[in-house]
């Protein structure tokens, strides 16, 4: 398909975005809301609870994380995008050269339907309250659920397909109906929840008994975590790294017509992931004190199920509101992959392509056990997605201004071995460390507790830069040579 023909499907995946299809602030601050008011609240919002964060510090860490968040966005991403109006993906093919870049879209791909899979779990399991259809996490990693817990994964996966499928002004337009109601909902879960733990008064809240009962309850049938101050901080602020330090929003941000389009995240961060993760944190809390048994999965384990817990808080509105924002979590992730797997087949089609990512995103879904790694996963994943961002900043901020940037386009080169290198270093360094104790167990044959991996989101940043200095010296000396 020629470039043409691209543009003229309204989409612009190898062109830029024309000024006859920007749009104004509105769409980008209904499709922040929208997701990031959504399914992964449900699930990450009792995963804190769970893993021993204590009351004071979430809500202190938060606020200062998605701070840094917003403004991450706003300065880094926005500036590129709307200088350059195209998709990442097409961006770093003038970079990169097509060979690395269909590597690099095979590996972001598969991560992004790895998150939008755990979306569409999150709303079968709401799904499944009603009916008796429910969420058990099993033992193994990549076990399945009950049969009639898969066949209602696959039908939430093929209608967030189609509706990612159809592109991004149906995915904005999704966002925007859904996302005012889903934080009216998200609210009144945590009312809810205040007044079933009889938390409604200042000191009660103050005390915050209610929170360490309920971190007690996991710990003892857990074992112990601690997640503290700067964790929590660096999780905020880092679990979207891919979309602002990997600059995956620039396939977003390319249609803003101005730069408040840039502050849209705010909603996201402050409604979604500071209110709604603390209103979902707290439904936990209140099923822990008002029917702890109900938290328990099969193996006697307390497990965070985002249907469950909005079902006896809010009944058939809490099942619905997670099922709506499963999806308006699940549908721009589904259609930032299929950009990603059309990269990789610049001649076919986006909706073919978003198509096959949510088939991707469905068959992840079906193990129900992969939704409770959120709090791992998505610091890997921005570690592995983030360092391609300093390409980009390094290429347009620096090499741009010495008329070396694009250096595949300008050489009309398939392969530029220096952003694979820059990239793969930083990150392969960054995933030893992450990974470390499998690692040993590996090449050792025994198990050695005492090597404890580093927690994924620290080594978004220290990857980032990493990247940015290598391609900054292997450039260098790439001229001299």
């Amino acid at each position: 398909m020629s470039d043409q023909e691209h543009a003229s499907s309204n989409e612009y995946e190898r062109s830029a975005v024309p000024g006859k299809a920007l749009k104004g602030p509105g769409k980008f601050w209904g499709m922040y809301a929208g997701e990031h008011a959504a399914g992964t609240e449900f699930m990450i919002g009792p995963l804190f609870l769970a893993a021993g964060a204590s009351l004071q510090n979430l809500l202190l860490g938060l606020l200062l994380g998605n701070l840094l968040a917003v403004l991450t966005w706003r300065y880094l991403v926005v500036p590129i995008a709307m200088s350059k109006r195209m998709t990442l993906y097409y961006q770093l093919e003038r970079i990169a050269g097509g060979s690395v870049v269909k590597f690099y879209n095979v590996i972001n791909g598969l991560l992004f339907c790895f998150l939008a899979g755990c979306m569409v779990t999150v709303s079968a399991s709401a799904i499944g309250v009603p009916f008796g259809i429910l969420y058990d996490t099993p033992e193994a990693t990549f076990g399945l659920g009950a049969p009639s817990f898969t066949v209602l994964v696959l039908i939430v996966g093929a209608v967030m397909a189609v509706v990612a499928a159809c592109g991004y002004e149906t995915v904005a337009r999704v966002a925007n109906v859904a996302a005012p109601w889903m934080i009216a909902v998200f609210v009144a879960c945590g009312l809810v929840a205040l007044y079933q733990m009889d938390a409604t008064s200042l000191s009660a809240l103050k005390e915050g008994a209610f929170w360490t009962d309920a971190v007690g309850f996991v710990q003892e049938k857990n074992g112990a975590q601690t997640f503290g101050f700067w964790q929590i901080v660096v999780f905020a602020w880092l679990c979207n790294g891919a979309m602002h330090f990997g600059m995956a929003d620039l396939s977003i941000f390319r249609f803003a017509k101005d730069k408040s389009s840039g502050w849209a995240p705010a909603i996201g961060m402050f409604l979604g992931h500071y209110v709604a993760w603390i209103c979902a944190a707290l439904l936990l809390a209140a099923l822990i004190k008002t029917n702890p048994a109900e938290t328990l999965n099969s193996a006697g384990t307390v497990q965070a199920d985002p249907g469950r817990l909005a079902w006896y808080a809010l009944g058939w509105v809490g099942m619905i509101c997670v099922v709506v924002a499963g999806w308006t979590t699940a549908n721009p992730t589904v259609y930032r992959a299929g950009l990603a797997f059309q990269g990789m087949a610049p001649g076919s089609k986006r909706f073919t392509m978003t198509l096959v990512a949510g088939l991707i995103a469905t068959v992840a879904g079906i193990f129900p056990n992969l939704s409770g790694k959120l709090l791992g996963f998505v610091g890997t994943y921005g570690t592995v997605l983030g360092p391609m961002g300093a390409i980009l900043f390094v290429d347009y901020w620096v090499l741009r201004k010495q008329k070396k940037d694009e250096l595949a386009t300008r050489t009309n080169s398939s392969f530029n071995w220096i952003v694979l290198v820059s990239w793969l270093v930083p990150v392969g360094v960054g995933l030893y460390f992450i990974f470390r104790n499998p690692i040993h167990e590996l090449i050792s044959g025994k198990e050695l507790p005492e090597i404890q991996g580093v927690f994924a989101a620290y080594l978004v940043i220290p990857c980032w830069i990493g990247s940015a200095t290598l391609y900054l010296l292997l450039n260098k000396f790439a001229n001299k040579a």
